[in-house]
């Protein structure tokens, strides 16, 4: 525990000055290296003999739409097609990995045999995250070049909110399990808890930092529906992680795991945020 908590004092702030700080070009490098070593940890998934050969696609699909998106901010505020594809790609993509998930193991027999299947899994984890914190980053970035910097502090500070809720609720009056199957630990009630304090930070947030929504009703579906997104990420690495054998999907972050062991809620939280958000609501 010790070991956890340090890493996260020092990685904490890290994330914040990266967010804010970075000039746009430097941010776009920092978050494709840690999309690639997300990949570079999914590629335990695929039962592959060579790690390197199997980053082979991943690279090239990452590379592939960095050449073919736009990546000026500009263009990604104002949500070219493309832009709006890989949104939509990422919320069709986090439904059907939520039925994978409440339907384990019976799903399992649909593609734990399939290694092209984990590789899209894995391709529609990861670019759409990648590309959502891009466009949110972006947003009225020429106007206030922290602006998109704050919409993606206020995803991250709502799936820990999330988290936090959830622990203390689930381990105080978790009764009902919410995925037996892959997660024991996880109850309905600890999910209630969390999407409470989620909402209630998530409009603080708001306010302090001056981030506008359509309505309060807006603000409060955005919250609820992005903590159970938050909360389906990560149940389906678990649910890969438990298929795989393995426990963390790496050690790079003492204490924490792997980079997929941090980032598996923002994952599917950012995508589904950056697609009621920027585009449907």
């Amino acid at each position: 525990m010790k070991q956890r908590i340090i890493t996260a004092l020092i990685l904490a702030p890290l994330v914040i000055a990266g967010i804010f700080l970075l000039p746009f070009p430097a941010f776009i490098a920092a978050l494709a290296v840690i999309t690639l070593l997300g990949f570079w940890e999914w590629t335990q998934f695929l039962d592959t003999k060579s790690k390197w050969m199997a980053m082979l696609v991943p690279v090239a699909a990452l590379g592939g739409t960095l050449a073919a998106m736009p990546t000026e901010p500009a263009a990604l505020a104002a949500l070219a097609s493309s832009h709006q594809y890989m949104l939509l790609a990422g919320g069709l993509w986090w439904l059907s990995a939520s039925a994978l998930t409440i339907s384990y193991p019976r799903s399992t027999k649909l593609w734990s045999t399939s290694p092209s299947l984990k590789y899209l899994f894995g391709l529609l984890t990861l670019l759409p995250f990648f590309w959502s914190v891009l466009m949110l980053r972006a947003v009225q970035y020429t106007d206030n070049p922290y602006h998109g910097a704050k919409l993606v502090l206020l995803v991250c500070v709502l799936v820990w909110a999330a988290d936090t809720g959830a622990y203390f609720s689930g381990k105080r009056f978790g009764k009902h399990k919410m995925a037996p199957a892959v997660s024991p630990n996880k109850t309905i009630e600890g999910l209630i808890g969390g999407a409470l304090l989620a909402v209630l930070v998530t409009w603080g947030g708001a306010f302090v930092l001056d981030i506008p929504f359509v309505s309060v009703g807006s603000l409060l579906l955005i919250a609820v529906v992005t903590v159970i997104a938050s909360v389906m990420g990560d149940l389906v690495e678990s649910m890969f992680k438990r298929v795989s054998g393995i426990k963390d999907s790496g050690n790079i972050l003492p204490g924490h795991g792997g980079i997929l062991d941090r980032i598996d809620s923002l994952t599917a939280a950012l995508p589904v945020f950056a697609l009621l958000y920027l585009w449907l609501v």
